[in-house]
């Protein structure tokens, strides 16, 4: 049974920064390309990025420069560390697999993004 635990979100001021993880188990974690999605109120799940299991790595544009995401294979984490955030940012936070599974899915981890 594959579990996703994500944790790290929080309430943080515009500018701010916040480390994300999700730890993984059930899964040969250190093949799987995954993903870290965001889930907005009113919006449609945006996936905002991605990274193989080489370690090469996307961005959705949104988050470009800001953010990056990162791996640890010995302890089947993966990692978003979130800087100069943005109110727009706000947003409840998944990791899953770069083609995500449905059953998957995890609670997720809020983040807040407001003065």
């Amino acid at each position: 049974q594959v579990q996703l635990a994500e944790s790290g979100g929080g309430l943080v001021q515009p500018g701010g920064s916040l480390r994300l993880s999700c730890a993984a188990s059930g899964i040969i974690f250190e093949i799987v390309t995954m993903g870290w999605y965001r889930l907005a109120p009113g919006k449609q799940r945006e996936l905002v990025a991605t990274i193989t299991s080489r370690g090469n790595t996307n961005y959705a544009d949104s988050v470009k420069g800001r953010f990056t995401i990162s791996r640890d294979n010995s302890k089947n984490t993966v990692y978003l560390q979130m800087n100069s955030l943005k109110p727009e940012d706000t947003a409840l936070y998944y990791c899953n697999r770069h083609l995500p599974n449905p059953d998957w899915w995890g609670q997720g981890t809020q983040v807040t993004v407001s003065s």
